[in-house]
């Protein structure tokens, strides 16, 4: 499915899960509806299953949003304690739209709790609570996980909630990180549990014994955190000379900022030196960097100590403070504030979820989890911007209900492409405006028309003019001895005035009056 139709779909108010691989698109569609959204005045809730997605969205978890927290089992004397919370009721009671980003790592009994706190608080029971509903994420990545002590983690789509929303399924199709037909092979293997040893072969190409004869700045993922950390503070520490340091700054409620900062991929404390490789973690609103542009530290302003980057593609950037906030119906809750960077020696499988990168170093000998593997092969442009340490067999494996379940999906998503593609543009328009209306929100005001003001003398000539070179791209204008020959050579030829009007771009008129000129024809008798 295309991103234009998927966008389409959620305009009518369905519920979807919006889905497709790696660079398809997903987060493109997602703040493309959430945009719409808010332009004609609907509430939604912008929410995701971990802290490091949500701050992406510019949301909170979904945990958070809630109020259910992070415990999986509620009994009904705790939803009703949730529902009876004013702030949470409130919330969720204006809320038309609820997105869920980063599905595959929301725990089925979660997303369970989070529809009966939202029937509770609602008074209807329908799934939600009759909200749409918009799921997103790629069950390939990485899955949920379940606490010490807690049942096993199950997927989202495995729940009773999933079932009764039983969400129209978008499956985008289209490309727009990967073009390299080798990886794109492999990671389509990886997809379709059909990892040859011809794949195998071509990963064990892109193996390197020594990552130290990388260049200093080629970012290294791994799966555990202590060695990321571990990685980065020995190479800032080979730096000489002292680190300049920046602190993260917050505003609005102190356990919502807590929240933003655990989320944030920049450190509270952000250490850096000259010479430092780093990676910026937010995108640009002017499109000077995005999420996982790769550069070194150059220098640093003199007046306020600010990095200054230059980066892979040759850029020299100077890294203010970005902001990150969550917003609740327009209104700032919390924010953050912090230099958009973070030490990009090494970084965690997990925190890479959602970036590209044109190069990378993968550990994915301490894969640990389904799902790791395909992340962060995922997350390179290129076989050649590709570096491995090797492989286990957990990196390459995939979940078989994930597995199984993709098919279905691919085969749903034709079924609601097939049943949308019947509805004629009227009716489409129709569905979508009832959506808006239906939600409290306002339809966006038809273009005023011009009035009209009558022409006269040349100003009607050129209007005429303008009027009649829609069609005829070339009336009026001037003949050139060329065009005269061409025409000549035309009309000689046998070709009928009215192909001929066709190729040179004139009026019937018009070529019979040069035809008149150059005595090919006669002129017609005047009556």
């Amino acid at each position: 499915m295309l991103q234009s139709e998927a966008l389409d779909i959620l305009k009518t108010g369905a519920n979807v899960f919006l889905t497709g691989e790696p660079g398809s698109g997903k987060t493109h569609v997602t703040n493309a509806y959430v945009r719409y959204l808010k332009q004609a005045k609907i509430d939604v809730a912008v929410t995701a299953s971990t802290g490091i997605a949500a701050t992406h969205l510019g949301g909170m978890t979904v945990h958070s949003w809630s109020g259910i927290g992070i415990s999986k089992n509620l009994s009904n004397w705790d939803i009703d304690r949730i529902a009876s919370n004013e702030r949470v009721a409130k919330r969720i009671d204006r809320t038309r739209v609820l997105v869920i980003d980063e599905i595959s790592m929301l725990d089925g009994a979660i997303l369970g709790n989070v529809d009966r706190v939202c029937r509770e608080v609602k008074r209807r029971d329908e799934p939600f609570g009759g909200m749409q509903v918009l799921f997103v994420g790629d069950f390939f990545q990485l899955p949920p996980v379940s606490r010490p002590g807690e049942p096993l983690a199950q997927f989202a789509f495995e729940s009773q909630a999933w079932a009764e929303v039983s969400p129209f399924v978008c499956y985008l199709e289209e490309h727009y990180r990967q073009e390299d037909q080798t990886l794109l092979s492999i990671l389509s293997a990886l997809r379709n549990n059909a990892i040859t040893d011809a794949h195998c072969t071509q990963l064990s190409t892109r193996c390197i014994a020594d990552p130290t004869r990388l260049s200093n700045d080629t970012p290294k993922l791994y799966p555990h955190t202590v060695d990321v950390d571990r990685i980065n503070s020995a190479e800032l520490a080979r730096i000489p000379g002292e680190p300049v340091r920046h602190d993260m700054t917050y505003s609005g409620r102190a356990a919502l900022a807590e929240q933003l900062k655990r989320g944030c991929l920049s450190p509270e404390q952000l250490l850096l030196k000259k010479g430092a490789s780093v990676m910026f973690t937010k995108n640009s609103i002017t499109g000077a960097f995005v999420n996982g542009t790769l550069g070194v530290v150059v220098d640093f302003d003199d007046d306020t100590q600010y990095p200054i980057v230059q980066t892979r593609g040759g850029r020299t950037i100077l890294a203010e403070p970005a902001s990150w906030s969550l917003e609740e119906h327009g209104r700032v809750l919390a924010q953050i504030s912090q230099v958009p960077l973070r030490l990009a020696w090494a970084i965690t499988i997990h925190k890479s979820q959602g970036m590209s990168l044109d190069y990378a170093y993968v550990d994915l000998e301490h894969a640990f989890v389904e799902g790791q593997g395909y992340v962060a092969l995922s997350r390179v442009r290129t076989m050649e911007g590709l570096y491995l340490s090797g492989w286990n067999q957990t990196a390459l494996t995939i979940n078989v209900h994930v597995l199984e379940y993709d098919h279905a999906l691919r085969q749903r998503s034709q079924q609601t492409r097939d049943a949308f593609g019947t509805i004629n543009p009227e009716e489409f328009s129709r569905m979508q405006n009832n959506f808006v209306v239906a939600c409290g929100g306002q339809l966006s005001e038809e273009p005023k028309k011009k009035p009209v003001v009558p022409l006269v003398g040349r100003a009607q000539k050129a209007y005429a003019v303008d009027r009649i070179r829609k069609e005829y791209p070339n009336a009026y204008r001037a003949w050139s001895k060329a065009d005269d020959a061409l025409l000549t050579d035309q009309y000689t030829a046998g070709s009928d005035i009215e192909d001929i009007s066709t190729a040179f771009g004139r009026r019937k008129c018009a070529i019979r009056s040069r035809l008149v000129k150059l005595g090919l024809i006669e002129a017609p008798d005047a009556e």
